[in-house]
């Protein structure tokens, strides 16, 4: 063990493995650049013998901040159901050593929860982000096979009928958000996702090739996903275009708004536009025209109305899945509700042309009626010519007897 001074600073040398390290304390201290030595001494010689410095656990509060930093790459809305979720699971394991979590500890967890009325869905998304916190730290596997999710109930995703949709965006134009009509029908003749339609600008607008192409989207296949505009959307998209004179490629096509109501009519009218930022939310008008509307559905289902039609249209598996950006069969028939109108015309079409309801007629006169006489009589004394027995020992007699 050796510590020199050069420039006014200490350095150690020492032998490990044959080899003379050499490296400076980057200190004044000589009794630092003891430590500085032995320190590094005993790095070398952990590394070499493949001896790791085992570390105590975090607890669970210390353990949910940290995996919560790492989410960097995923929607706002997202965070926000994070921390809702951390904040939940806090309350049972905040003072908890991730090691101390058990099995036993996530059913009384799942218990409580579902006696605070929480359904089955969000109980599985607050243990899947437990999950993904003890699976950070290595230590998911050891209990994975003693935890068992909730069953959730089906997908709450439905389509419209025509006359809802027709109700739907009657009440749409007629709204105090003049942004609310033009995303309603976009949502229904592209199928794009709220966020999808939030953050569209104008240069993502084809005119010329009437399409449109999908910014950043929930998953890889609904990036940069092209969707051709039919004749309505193309034509709410030009006229709602006409209203932005002055529209950059890079405004937004449903900007940030303020409304309010002028005059002595007190007509409503957008007092303040800001092209460069997108619309934040339209709950409160959805929510507003759904009622007047007389309908029960989310906006999401705009978007199973959307692929439902297209499965209905006959269109391929592959298209429906292009236009709608999804990356599986699977979640292609979750989003797909066919109407019961579509079913009767599919279902007819096995009938053939040269089918005639008088054979069908003719079949049901063949059968005697089962409470005619004569089917009593069969029920009471059985076939001519046949012994009617339950016992096998005198059945298998008869057998043998006419045999």
């Amino acid at each position: 063990m050796s510590v020199y001074k050069r420039g006014g600073v200490w350095w150690y040398k020492f032998r490990f493995a044959g080899q003379m390290i050499r490296e400076s304390s980057k200190s004044e201290s000589k009794t630092l650049a003891r430590d500085a030595e032995r320190s590094r001494r005993r790095e070398l010689e952990g590394s070499w013998n493949q001896i790791k410095r085992r570390k105590l656990p975090p607890i669970f509060s210390v353990a949910a901040a940290d995996w919560l930093k790492t989410r960097t790459s995923v929607a706002p809305s997202t965070t926000r159901s994070y921390k809702l979720a951390i904040s939940n699971l806090t309350q049972d394991f905040g003072k908890q050593l991730l090691c101390d979590i058990s099995a036993q500890d996530l059913a009384a967890y799942q218990t409580r929860r579902k006696r605070d009325g929480v359904s089955n869905r969000t109980v599985n998304l607050e243990l899947g982000v437990l999950r993904s916190i003890l699976r950070r730290h290595r230590m998911w596997e050891a209990i994975a096979a003693d935890v068992d999710f909730l069953k959730e109930a089906p997908s709450p995703g439905r389509a419209l009928t025509a006359d809802e949709e027709n109700h739907l965006l009657d009440a749409a134009s007629k709204s105090r958000c003049r942004n609310l009509y033009p995303v309603v029908m976009l949502a229904l003749n592209t199928g794009m996702r709220a966020s999808e339609i939030r953050g569209l600008t104008w240069q993502q607008v084809d005119f010329l090739d009437n399409a449109l192409t999908v910014g950043k989207s929930k998953t890889m296949a609904g990036t940069g996903r092209m969707i051709p505009l039919n004749p309505r959307a193309l034509a709410v998209l030009t006229h709602w275009r006409g209203l932005f004179a002055g529209a950059q490629p890079e405004h937004y096509v449903f900007p940030h708004e303020k409304y309010g109501l002028a005059g002595n009519e007190r007509q409503p009218c957008a007092w303040e536009t800001d092209p460069l930022q997108p619309m934040h939310r339209w709950k409160v008008a959805w929510e507003s025209a759904r009622k007047t509307a007389g309908i029960s559905c989310r906006f999401h289902d705009l978007r199973h109305t959307f692929v439902s039609r297209l499965a209905e249209s006959q269109a391929s598996d592959s298209t429906v899945m292009a236009l709608a950006g999804h990356v599986s069969r699977a979640m292609m028939e979750r989003y797909s509700h066919i109407r019961m109108e579509a079913k009767r015309r599919a279902v007819d079409t096995l009938s053939g042309a040269d089918f005639e309801p008088g054979v069908a007629q003719n079949w049901a006169r063949f059968f005697v009626p089962e409470k005619s006489d004569e089917a009593k009589l069969l029920k009471r004394c059985g076939e001519p010519r046949r012994t009617r027995t339950c016992n096998p020992l005198i059945k298998s007699q008869l057998l043998y007897q006419l045999s």
